[in-house]
């Protein structure tokens, strides 16, 4: 395996755990509105759940933008100037949502915690919709011209396709949430968020299903075909276990989905990072736009010493935090962000 291919995988590997992690962030935050209604315990005990972890997924984002930035500079130079106005939205929603996250409880006020509340939604649905619709224009290509910059206007990236793979990563990412949400949680709101799941089962499955299938249709390969079964595999076992009350196994199933989903879309690019709709010959591959084999080399030595330390510590967080949540858990409000710190 060449060193290219390495780290072309490994940077799908990292943005595959960010998206089966911050996945289910993003749909606890695009929930709270609904199942937190009428009531800041229930609110509170929905965000609580993911109050250890959420801050460590985001870690998994700036690890992959890293090594975007180190492997492949010329990949991490075109997108980021190419898609700059949709990527600077799409931080501002991260910090409106670290923000109100981290700032909800220091005011005892219900009007200041009803606009953090509205900042952890917006914060939420925003990057869920918007990492389809970026990944989706990364498998179907854009204007990219000999020099390497996205040229023509903003329209040539909202083709039917790419709006469409928004719309798979935020459906996809609710029904996340909600599954987590009835293994972490329990009395009513775990029986509403069970309700929630079996909701978002079928329109899940229609709309991802149908932008896997153009996706394996239209660019995928041979092998992505099994990527592709994995998904629906997934589905079907998160409805099967749903039914039966078996919460792990439910988050197994869509676990397996957001994983299987990023593999096809990260095998559909393959070999390439950045493909033109201008012209084959305008492309960006693992070759053309990597850095040297010295840098490569190094990195790689550095990603194999530090990769399990990461990988074994946020286990262990999972673990330690990994008891269901129930309002009768959640003391009176005292001005403190989390269970854990009251």
């Amino acid at each position: 395996m060449s060193l290219q291919l390495f780290w072309f995988i490994l940077i799908g590997v990292l943005f595959t755990g960010y998206f089966v992690l911050e996945g289910f962030d993003f749909g606890v935050g695009m929930l709270m509105p609904i199942l937190g209604k009428g009531s800041d315990t229930r609110r509170r005990v929905v965000l609580n759940t993911i109050g250890p972890v959420w801050d460590g997924n985001e870690v998994w984002l700036i690890t992959a933008a890293g090594a975007m930035f180190a492997a492949f500079p010329e990949w991490y130079a075109s997108l980021f100037s190419g898609f700059y106005l949709a990527l600077l939205l799409l931080l501002v929603a991260l910090i409106l949502r670290i923000c109100a996250i981290e700032y909800r409880a220091k005011i005892n006020d219900p009007t200041w915690r009803a606009w953090c509340d509205r900042g952890i939604g917006i914060g939420s649905w925003i990057p869920a919709l918007a990492w389809g619709w970026v990944f989706a224009n990364l498998v179907r290509g854009v204007p990219l011209n000999e020099d390497h910059q996205i040229v023509g206007s903003v329209g040539d990236l909202f083709s039917p396709y790419a709006l469409l793979g928004g719309l798979a990563t935020g459906t996809l990412f609710l029904l996340h949430g909600a599954v987590f949400l009835v293994l972490k949680t329990g009395e009513e709101v775990r029986a509403d968020a069970e309700r929630v799941v079996r909701l978002l089962l079928a329109p899940t499955a229609l709309v991802v299903g149908g932008f896997g299938l153009w996706t394996q249709l239209a660019y995928g390969t041979g092998w992505t075909w099994a990527a592709l079964g994995a998904a629906v595999l997934g589905l079907a076992v998160a409805a099967a276990a749903n039914t039966l009350g078996r919460d792990g196994w439910a988050f197994v199933g869509t676990t397996l989905t957001v994983i299987a989903a990023t593999a096809l879309i990260v095998g559909s690019m393959y070999p390439n990072v950045l493909p033109s709709t201008i012209s084959p010959m305008f492309d960006l591959t693992i070759d053309n736009a990597s850095s040297s084999p010295y840098t490569l080399k190094v990195m790689s030595w550095a990603a194999l010493l530090a990769t399990p330390v990461v990988l074994i510590y946020q286990g262990w967080t999972y673990w330690v935090f990994r008891k269901r949540l129930t309002v009768g858990q959640i003391p009176a409000h005292t001005g403190l962000p989390f269970v854990g710190k009251e």
